[in-house]
């Protein structure tokens, strides 16, 4: 598929004038453009939800979810990958982010290596997957050389592959198990698939990570219960989670938390039920962590 045949990289009728504009204008305009980003998800959600009920058994089973990109797709997988371990407490080898190029390539572009199928293979193939992961393709245009050779190993692994792009029919779409293409159109800048495109994506990413967070049990009613407490700030808020999900004291809170070795979870059903830490620690472990499944069993339905 040829570049200028791709919605992102053509012109936007819309814009033409930009640079003659005032900057509130600017403002105003590119606004009304990105407006148009949380329709087009609309359209998608139905294959953002299948790759979060992808990523559920493959999380549960201790596999390993991907994100693969270049340029500013790349740089927003990493982002979203390395935030889940410290929100939901997940081991840092379960949402991995790769960026053709490297770490480097998070600050220094390196555009060439974009064109090499062979290095998008090459990288995922230092990580062993198999059939028990997930792998993400994350490319604006849907036809990066790099991600279509890392979803070519990954499908060659039996791993389950998914796409997150914004044009339709990408070339890399037939290639992959859910293709979520986002329709972003034209650019306010041509071909500046940093603004809409990579807003859009950055939506998509936040559905399905935290979809998928919400489903392993990481989430009980809309609180963080799994967030991992590495200094004050979240351990404040660890305590008020436990406060608010159990309409408990910030005193009885804190010592509950304290009780359950600083563990959200258990100090919450310790405070709704009365139970020993201990069998609240056994109960979790067979539920996956579940808090409302374990409260359920205990008699509660809340």
């Amino acid at each position: 598929m040829k570049l200028s045949n791709l919605t992102t990289e053509q012109i936007n009728h819309k814009t033409t004038s930009i640079d003659t504009l005032s900057s509130l204008d600017i403002a105003r305009l590119m606004n009304e453009e990105d407006e148009l980003v949380a329709r087009a998800l609309k359209d998608v959600l139905p294959m953002i939800a299948q790759l979060v009920d992808a990523a559920v058994p493959v999380i549960n089973g201790n596999g390993r979810v991907f994100y693969v990109g270049t340029g500013s797709s790349g740089r927003l997988g990493v982002l979203d990958a390395s935030e889940i371990p410290p929100t939901f407490n997940l081991f840092p080898n379960q949402f991995i982010g790769i960026i053709a190029g490297g770490d480097e390539a998070l600050r220094n572009s390196k555009p060439a290596i974009e064109d090499s199928e062979s290095q998008g293979a090459a990288a995922l193939e230092a990580y062993s997957v198999t059939s028990n992961d997930l792998v993400i393709g994350l490319t604006a245009s849907g036809r990066t050389p790099f991600v279509k050779g890392a979803i070519m190993y990954a499908a060659s692994k039996q791993a389950f592959t998914g796409l997150i792009c914004c044009n339709k029919a990408a070339a890399i779409s037939p290639l992959v198990n859910v293709a979520v293409e986002i329709e972003t159109g034209p650019e306010v800048i041509a071909g500046s698939t940093r603004l809409k495109a990579g807003t859009a994506q950055k939506m998509a990413l936040n559905m399905f990570s935290t979809a998928t967070m919400i489903k392993v049990g990481k989430v009980y009613q809309n609180l963080m219960v799994d967030l991992r407490v590495s200094n004050h700030k979240l351990r404040d808020r660890a305590i008020r989670i436990i406060q608010e999900a159990t309409g408990s004291t910030l005193e009885e809170a804190a010592r509950a938390f304290e009780a359950s070795n600083e563990q959200v979870k258990p100090a919450i059903i310790h405070l709704l039920t009365n139970s020993p830490v201990e069998k609240i620690s056994e109960r979790l472990d067979y539920h996956n962590g579940n808090v409302r499944a374990v409260l359920v069993e205990f008699g509660l339905n809340r």
